[in-house]
């Protein structure tokens, strides 16, 4: 894996990378099957913000090459390795990559901490011709019981909600107050059936999401200590069996845009 510095913005997952790259959901196959077939070709794929890479492992099994960049270095050192992936630290508005040499940019849960206007010009200057942007994004999970979805919710908007970083409301309006640089596709299957992500996941699990956020991050570094003792011993009695799986479930919102 390829990897250069320069100097970065915030790190928002600075005190949570390693909970990032173990126990953030994996985006379902149809995902990326909506998203490809979109594409001019299946030559190079630029994942920005790519996270500790769980986009860019995807879409290598699509494309000759993938090139998946942060601007964090803590989340690219939890990074899973794929031959066709190299990953480089560079912020969203300067990826070093050639001109017109992208056949696809994807952005997963991560447009909000852009700056927009450059992002959308260095999208222009990469994307070839007919090249697709693809956004998408994830808002608060819900499990099939009502208890715990209070609880998370209580989490979330409580307990670390004055941590939550102030783009962040971006994602709780699904990027729809964000013009896109280019005509946006009308993506009709989406409409009956939409694109959602489905877990079975273990209590151990569920508390290691919960740790990934970065406000989550953020309540740890301004008090010292960990956000979940806030709710952990209620968390377990609303889960019940400890060694039970349930199901937990994300709706996503994909847009993209097609260059001329």
């Amino acid at each position: 894996m390829a990897r250069s510095t320069s100097k970065m913005p915030a790190d928002h997952f600075e005190n949570v990378a390693q909970y990032y790259g173990e126990f953030r959901p994996k985006y379902p196959l149809r995902l990326f099957e909506t998203i490809v077939k979109e594409a001019p070709s299946r030559q190079h794929c630029w994942d920005c913000a790519t996270g500790s890479g769980q986009a860019a492992v995807a879409l290598a099994e699509m494309f000759e090459s993938v090139t998946a960049t942060d601007a964090s270095t803590s989340q690219l050192e939890n990074s899973e390795a794929h031959d066709r992936v190299v990953y480089r630290v560079a912020p969203a508005e300067s990826s070093g990559l050639r001109a017109e040499s992208v056949d696809l940019i994807t952005v997963a849960q991560a447009l909000h901490w852009f700056p927009l206007d450059a992002f959308f010009q260095e999208c222009q200057r990469v994307l070839k011709p007919g090249g697709i942007l693809a956004i998408w994004s994830y808002g608060l999970l819900t499990t099939n019981e009502e208890k715990l979805d209070q609880l998370i919710q209580h989490y979330f908007s409580k307990i670390v909600g004055p941590y939550w970083p102030p783009e962040r409301s971006l994602v709780d309006e699904c990027y729809r107050s964000v013009r896109l640089p280019f005509d946006e596709l009308d993506i009709g299957e989406l409409k009956e059936n939409p694109l959602a992500i489905k877990e079975e996941w273990s209590l151990v699990q569920m508390k290691g999401y919960l740790r990934s956020w970065s406000a989550s991050g953020y309540y740890l570094k301004a008090l010292g200590k960990d956000p979940l003792e806030n709710i952990s011993e209620k968390l377990d009695t609303a889960w019940g069996v400890q060694s039970e799986y349930r199901t937990i479930n994300w709706t996503l919102t994909l847009r993209l845009a097609k260059k001329p």
